[in-house]
């Protein structure tokens, strides 16, 4: 199916411009000797060594500061590593990026950035799953529109960024409205653009996460711009690293002990939305009170599957949904996923977060 595009943008152009380094790079090259065996595509198969060994250190990504300020408000136990580095970097491109230079060990992203660094040729593997049942993001119009619904997105220019997990959003929203890729106009773009590009009428559409679409609506509401909503979710929120990083004892270790962390502080801030809503979003993120609340009256209740089952299916699907439009070549998901990993989020919290 082809990907219709704007006049003067060539699909190779396309492509570069959101894989972010040109494909078939192989996966990093551990910051130690990897001590683990391999089999596959550099899928490791020791077991976990039950004991984080001294000296153990991991850089974590924390956009916007928002996993280390869990971590302290939630007052959960001190980890048994040193975090050398938290990072403010959340979107995919960026991520695959600094693994690539060897800057970040684990990331928190959504399903399709694995997918991309797959089809780059860079080995990175999923390591957490927390499902998603609500959605996370909303369609916004530019200034002036007259677009009401999905339905009315035949003929526009939409805001895509193949590598995240808006642009995927995208993709399953139109489907479900029975539009086809040569229906629209796809103007690659990465997520960070996205405002700029609806202000300045470059997009008729762009996909925006709910914490963004409060501030985008106060400012532009009045100038005629509206949020579309819609039923389609993306199920997967994921930690994931560089097979580099997993093939090396001490880092792996270190990494499951950072996913029950990571599980306990979402739950925390979902158990306690006044305070993360006047710790996080009105101190750091300058939102009023009332935007906060309106973005936690979203928030997804956290679910962390014993069983890995639905989100490779879902991931699957996602793949097959990109492969469709010629985005990246079709291929079997399931060597994206490190089971050793399965089930440490689930064991590490109540019953009613396991979904």
């Amino acid at each position: 199916m082809p990907v219709s595009r704007t006049p003067g943008v060539d699909r190779r152009l396309f492509l570069a411009s959101l894989l972010g380094a040109a494909a078939g790079v192989a996966g990093l090259s551990g910051c130690a000797e990897s001590s683990a065996a391999t089999d596959g595509e550099g899928a490791a198969t020791a077991p976990l060594a039950d004991k984080v060994p001294a000296g153990t250190s991991l850089k974590i990504a924390s956009y916007q500061g928002a996993q280390q300020l869990q971590l302290k408000l939630a007052k959960l136990p001190e980890l048994p590593f040193t975090v050398s580095n938290w990072l403010n970097i959340g979107a995919g491109p960026d991520v695959i990026n600094a693994f690539r230079a060897k800057s970040l060990d684990v990331a928190n992203n959504a399903g399709i950035p694995p997918i991309q660094a797959h089809y780059q040729g860079f080995d990175a593997k999923i390591v957490a799953i927390n499902i998603t049942r609500k959605p996370n993001y909303v369609f916004a119009t530019k200034p002036g529109s007259d677009i009401k619904a999905v339905d009315d997105f035949h003929g526009k220019k939409l805001a895509f960024s193949q590598g995240q997990a808006q642009g995927v959003v995208l993709l399953r929203a139109l489907k479900k409205a029975g539009l086809k890729y040569d229906d629209v106009k796809l103007v690659p773009l990465t997520s960070n653009q996205f405002l700029t590009a609806l202000q300045s009428g470059q997009v008729d559409i762009a996909p925006l996460g709910n914490t963004q679409s409060p501030a985008y609506l106060k400012q532009y509401e009045s100038k005629g711009a509206r949020i579309i909503t819609t039923d389609v979710v993306d199920l997967l929120s994921l930690l994931w690293a560089p097979a580099s990083v997993l093939n090396d004892k001490a880092k792996a270790a270190a990494v499951a002990a950072y996913i029950p962390r990571w599980a306990q502080g979402l739950v925390w801030s979902y158990e306690n939305p006044d305070a993360w809503n006047e710790e996080f979003y009105v101190k750091t993120q300058n939102l009023t009170l009332d935007q906060a609340q309106s973005i936690t009256a979203l928030a997804n209740k956290p679910l962390f599957p014993p069983s890995w089952d639905e989100a490779i299916k879902w991931e699957q699907e996602t793949a097959d949904l990109l492969a469709e439009g010629g985005f990246v070549k079709k291929f079997d998901v399931s060597s994206l996923f490190d089971h050793r990993f399965e089930g440490i989020a689930a064991k590490s919290v109540a019953a009613e977060y396991r979904s």
